[in-house]
């Protein structure tokens, strides 16, 4: 990769650089980190993606820590990126990734601050829990929140709010307010069992459960199966889009495959704008 190639480019190989130097590793037997053994479609398209990366052998890391690595770099590819689009999305933006697991960090944002009474109101009534569940509170892997605008900020390119107007804006800075909530990101090494039907329920109560604007909800994934990317990605009304971590790579490792039901399944998601690349997902985070 030289220097004269796009950011974007630069970022999106440094991205599965560090990926190579982490999770995507193969194993002595040939499988890579993200395929299901016992699944030889999956296993070839990942050796495909794997080989097309310049993937190391290495050894296959824990489920638990692999999560949190892939939370960890997608969350620095989106920071890295993100915020080099002033230009095209105004605002101070933070990404982090969820490291601490709370189930209250949903409220800490704008368009969920009021799940803190209700969390409240369930504590002290038995049965008022009981009829609420504990779904409500989400803890998304990684955040993008946008900060609140001074008024002076606001007034900087002419007087356009004063004490008296506009009072109730959750953008306006004001005591007691909080950030808003700009993107939730769901990150799935891999689609296994009900991973992605997780993915709906949470995306369904982060849009049911909000006060105001709906943040952007989507999943990164590096799940080399179209199948078990077409059980999360298909449909509309929860999940905004699905990115692959690879999904050049994902499609040409598709097209060797010579499997025709893999490649229409794929080519559907892809036409139909459920399935991305992940240099897509800061542009789409800008709209």
């Amino acid at each position: 990769m030289t220097n004269d190639a796009p950011f974007i480019q630069r970022a999106r190989s440094e991205f599965h650089a560090s990926l190579l130097k982490t999770l995507l590793t193969i194993s002595d037997s040939g499988v890579p980190s993200n395929a299901d053994k016992d699944n030889k479609t999956s296993v070839r398209i990942a050796q495909g993606i794997a080989e097309r990366l310049k993937a190391e052998t290495g050894q296959r890391g824990a489920a638990q820590t692999s999560g949190n690595q892939f939370e960890d770099l997608v969350a620095r590819f989106v920071e890295a990126t993100f915020v080099r689009l002033p230009h095209l999305r105004p605002g101070r933006w933070t990404v982090r990734q969820v490291t601490n697991r709370n189930k209250g960090e949903i409220a800490k944002y704008a368009q969920y601050a009021h799940l803190v009474a209700l969390k409240d109101a369930a504590a002290n009534n038995p049965e008022l829990a009981a009829a609420l569940g504990n779904d409500y509170m989400i803890t998304p892997d990684v955040i993008v929140t946008r900060d609140l605008e001074s008024d002076e900020a606001i007034n900087l390119p002419e007087f356009l709010v004063d004490a008296v107007v506009a009072r109730r804006s959750d953008l306006r800075a004001a005591p007691n307010k909080r950030p808003l909530l700009h993107a939730s990101i769901s990150t799935k090494w891999t689609l296994r069992s009900d991973r992605a039907q997780n993915a709906r329920s949470e995306a369904l109560n982060l849009i049911r459960n909000r006060k105001g604007r709906q943040p952007h909800i989507v999943v990164v994934t590096g799940e080399p199966t179209p199948s078990r990317l077409s059980s999360l990605a298909l449909g509309t009304g929860d999940i905004d889009c699905v990115y692959h971590f690879a999904l050049d790579e994902l499609e040409a490792s598709v097209g060797a495959l010579g499997n025709s039901e893999a490649e229409d399944i794929l080519a559907i998601m892809v036409n139909g704008k459920r399935l991305k690349d992940i240099a897509d997902l800061p542009f789409d985070l800008a709209v």
